[in-house]
């Protein structure tokens, strides 16, 4: 059977793969031979024409209706961020222009500034495609790869440090790829290039992007292995910068009156001399 490769029939079948017949309502005394919904039975549950379905994720049609795109999502059981998703592969026409590539690569005077006055926290802000392009003097202390100039995800899995760095290598690299493909469809011009030199660097990160995962973590915690300090509990916030260029601010920070906090304010001290000019 004919399979086409367009991002939102990959996206759908990834997505039809993963839902439990048996949990979805369809009774089968049979045994199956794929997993997941078939695609007749997906279409079914969706209220849709089986022919009509197969058409869409074979690629040929393009052009679903609200109606259909709501009842896939529901059907497949999609969360907020894979149905925003959904949207931005089958309606690409109504996604922002994207801005000028050296613009985007600029951080404001006034984040800088502000990034200059938060000595005590590891801050940092990233462009869509995880370029760290302004951060705190104690983001780079706490690790390399919050440091100006580097990417999140060629750390992640380029950088023989990263599992070291990372005690739960695993999980970040499941968190970096399904939060950058959550990026990927609405800013594709800036996301493409590194998705294709990545899918060429690493298989980790190849098999991972295939899996067509999605989400976007917009708060966290992670736990960071930082030279001279050990292994460190942070947890993180996340800002959107308005503006066009996409840009997102990660803060870290450890909880209340926990070691973690303790040790990073340790840190933060031991970096600030008296008698450097602020």
């Amino acid at each position: 059977m004919a399979r086409d490769d367009t991002p939102l029939g990959s996206f759908l079948r990834s997505r039809r793969e993963k839902v439990d017949a048996a949990s979805a309502g369809i009774v089968d005394h049979t045994r199956r031979r794929v997993r997941g919904l078939r695609r007749e039975e997906l279409a079914l549950l969706a209220g849709i024409s089986p022919s009509y379905y197969t058409r869409l994720e074979q690629g040929r049609d393009r052009n679903p209706s609200r109606e259909i795109l709501e009842a896939l999502a529901r059907t497949l059981g999609l969360d907020d961020t894979e149905r925003a998703y959904l949207w931005s592969l089958a309606a690409p026409s109504l996604t922002p222009a994207q801005p000028d590539m050296a613009t985007s690569r600029t951080v404001r005077s006034g984040v800088e500034y502000l990034l200059h006055r938060w000595r005590d926290l590891p801050a940092f802000v990233v462009s869509p495609r995880r370029d760290v392009l302004a951060g705190t003097d104690l983001a780079a202390r706490v690790n390399p790869a919050w440091n100006a100039g580097r990417n999140l995800i060629e750390f992640t899995f380029l950088d023989p440090r990263a599992r070291q760095v990372y005690p739960d290598w695993k999980d970040i690299t499941l968190q970096a790829v399904a939060g950058l493909r959550a990026t990927a469809a609405a800013r594709r011009p800036e996301v493409d290039a590194l998705v294709a030199d990545m899918r060429a660097q690493s298989g980790t990160f190849r098999a991972l992007w295939d899996s067509h995962d999605v989400y976007d973590r917009v708060m966290g915690q992670k736990r960071i292995a930082v030279d001279g300090a050990g292994v460190l509990r942070l947890d993180f916030e996340t800002f959107a910068l308005a503006g066009s260029e996409g840009h997102v601010l990660y803060v870290y920070f450890g909880a209340p009156t926990s070691p973690d906090e303790r040790k990073l304010d340790e840190l933060a001290r031991s970096m600030q001399s008296p008698d450097s000019p602020r």
